[in-house]
């Protein structure tokens, strides 16, 4: 092992009883999307202890911000994402309060070189789990700059490689004309019915789908009472697809069920989109490479070959924009089920220190080779081109 990797991790352990108090403070105070002040008010204290430049807000988001830091000399830019909100009575259960301290962890590990070259960026990104903030960081330009961008998410086995599935949020509304159920004549328009033939519609177009698309919704409004003739009826859905440009096809096909169930009761249909879209996870080969023969060097022996997640990740707008990767890292046994409290305590407990302490050292070494290496760098921004 060269001498610079074994001071990174020796480092990486001297600081982590300080890094395991950010993620620890962080899980035991859950905050909920947009509301994480708390977390960045942590989390940006500890990077300016350690003599980063603090940026906030960003994008007009107030829990959003952006930690600098430059070597004495020129190189690479690398960024960092953070993420630190939590779920609605679980708390952490998909482990963002790991996510935001190995990030912030790895930088300042890095920060602390005396060969560092280049600048390390943190980037704070709210509300992962609602409406994705980073797809409002990369289009208020804040990747333009950078060479290459990673987190860690803990998970079920150590992946190096995945990619995710892109995704469009879109609410569906029918219109009609309200009456009272017992009398209603012609002139009524009955909107669930209207909403009750489009889902029937989608079953069938559902039918057609691959295993790697979907479609899932809800209905949030259908009605107000059984004996009026809903006039309002409203549901939301995420539309799921491999590519950007085959969830455009279903997009389309699911609006034309939509506009054809609206028709056949004579009601109107309007629709939105009421979450951010997200765009498949792009992973880096070049750079997913790198972090696999840095896990192997930390003594990590089972690692699984790349992997499509049947979720998505607003971090794949940023894999879109700049070379990125989004390895996942074992939590606990790898049989808790992300999104519920058995996750969040595990992300909690001894076995959540331990991944956070080989976050933060797989995540130092992987940046530090892209700094210290010209010709790596060169071979990831080729593979992003070829591949845009």
């Amino acid at each position: 092992m060269e001498e610079q990797k074994k001071w990174l991790i020796e480092t990486a352990e001297t600081l982590h009883k300080s890094v395991w108090e950010l993620a620890w403070k962080i899980g035991h105070n859950p905050e909920v999307g947009y509301k994480e002040h708390f977390a960045v008010s942590l989390l940006t204290g500890y990077l300016k202890r350690y003599g980063f430049q603090v940026e906030r807000p960003l994008a007009g988001m107030e829990t959003s911000f952006l930690a600098r830091f430059k070597g004495n000399k020129p190189g690479p830019k690398i960024a960092f994402l953070a993420e630190y909100d939590a779920l609605p009575d679980i708390g952490h259960g998909c482990g963002h309060h790991l996510i935001g301290a190995a990030s912030v962890g790895a930088a300042v590990v890095l920060s602390l070189s005396t060969d560092l070259q280049g600048e390390l960026v943190v980037i704070g990104s709210p509300a992962e789990e609602t409406s994705g903030a980073k797809v409002s960081l990369v289009e208020a330009g804040l990747f333009d700059d950078i060479d290459i961008a990673m987190m860690f998410h803990p998970g079920s086995c150590n992946v190096p490689e995945i990619s995710s599935l892109a995704l469009d949020a879109i609410e569906v509304a029918f219109l009609g004309k309200a009456a009272h159920m017992v009398i209603a004549n012609n002139d009524s328009i009955n909107a669930l019915d209207a909403m009750l033939i489009f889902f029937q519609m989608l079953e069938k177009l559902k039918r057609k789908l691959s295993d790697m698309e979907r479609i899932d919704g809800i209905i949030t409004q259908g009605g107000k009472s059984p004996n009026i003739v809903p006039d309002y009826t409203e549901a939301r859905f995420y539309l799921r697809a491999e590519k950007r440009e085959k969830l455009e096809v279903i997009r389309q096909k699911f609006l034309d069920c939509a506009y054809r169930a609206a028709a056949k009761v004579n009601a109107q249909m309007k629709w939105n989109f009421f979450e951010c879209s997200y765009h498949e996870m792009r992973s880096n080969r070049v750079l997913a490479d790198c972090c696999r023969n840095n896990l192997i060097l930390l003594g990590i022996k089972e690692i699984e070959p790349p992997q499509t997640m049947l979720g998505s990740v607003d971090m794949g707008n940023v894999s879109q924009v700049v070379p990125a990767i989004h390895p996942y890292l074992r939590l606990g046994s790898g049989y808790e089920i992300p999104h519920t409290k058995d996750f969040a305590a595990a992300g909690l407990s001894e076995e959540g220190e331990k991944v956070l302490l080989l976050a933060v050292k797989l995540l130092a070494l992987t940046a530090w080779d892209v700094i210290s290496n010209k010709k790596l760098l060169a071979d990831i921004q080729k593979e992003f081109k070829a591949n845009s």
